[in-house]
């Protein structure tokens, strides 16, 4: 299993891997400004005393990156007074329906069949690959909008951690950060309290049984060889980072240098 993270970021009652991403350092010496950008779960379940604290934070914008399923399923955001919310799916709903379903309502030889022997982190491994590839759009609407006006924001999916976890990822890389910082910002996903419940449709012992647990861990799991996969679809695809920037993103040098202007110290 993968090792648990301890953290210091505040716990909220209905919001799960809520943190700042602010101190993280940059290759040129720099860091990320504390209170800028954040990255969480879904804000469906957000208590009033969660909606106190997120509106303390002087958010410009939330970037939701759930599609009409997730918001079917966990509900819309808790609206904050004066902060906008865009919605970028950067999953279709229809893309992994059945699966989700089966991984909600199989019996073990179902998840046995779609999950063992690799198979549920090779469908993550894949599933990040083709988010980069595929939604350049979505990524250069965010990078564009934090350069010009959204800041501070906070990006969110379901649980924070797969497309969350990518736009910040592309986000630190416009910005210059240390990939092995990325990576490290990107697995305190795992610590105990900010991972997503896992929620099955029987709420019988053996539907959460070690095994079947076992099965949808690396579903759950942030793991350092998917955001691995992601940074190789970069170089493999442009090149690098500074052609994926410019050439997939749109991002000129000097929206770069605003982007790092509002985000840097």
């Amino acid at each position: 299993m993968t090792q648990q993270v301890p953290s210091t970021e505040p716990e909220l009652a209905g919001v799960r891997n809520f943190r700042d991403v602010g101190g993280l350092p940059t290759v040129d010496g720099r860091r990320v400004k504390q209170g800028r950008l954040f990255r969480s779960g879904h804000l469906a379940h957000a208590t009033e005393e969660d909606a106190s604290f997120l509106s303390s934070l002087g958010l410009h914008t939330i970037f939701d990156f759930r599609n009409a399923s997730d918001q079917k399923l966990e509900g819309p955001d808790v609206e904050l007074p004066g902060v906008r919310n865009v919605n970028l799916p950067l999953t279709d709903p229809a893309d992994g329906a059945e699966f989700w379903k089966m991984v909600r309502d199989g019996e073990i030889d179902q998840l046995r069949s779609i999950l063992g022997d690799g198979k549920a982190a090779n469908r993550m491994i894949n599933s990040y690959r083709t988010i980069i590839r595929q939604r350049t759009t979505e990524h250069s609407q965010v990078l564009h909008a934090l350069a010009e006006d959204s800041v501070p924001a906070l990006m969110h999916c379901a649980a924070g951690k797969d497309r969350a976890g990518l736009s910040i990822a592309v986000t630190l890389l416009a910005l210059g950060v240390e990939r092995d910082a990325i990576v490290a910002d990107y697995l305190e996903s795992n610590a105990t309290h900010r991972r997503y419940k896992v929620h099955r449709s029987s709420s019988s012992a053996a539907a959460y049984s070690p095994e079947v647990m076992e099965l949808l861990s690396p579903l759950f799991d942030a793991r350092a060889e998917y955001l691995t996969a992601a940074f190789e679809t970069i170089e493999e695809t442009w090149g690098g980072v500074d052609p994926y920037l410019e050439q997939a993103l749109r991002i000129t040098p000097e929206l770069r240098e605003r982007l790092r202007e509002r985000l840097l110290d």
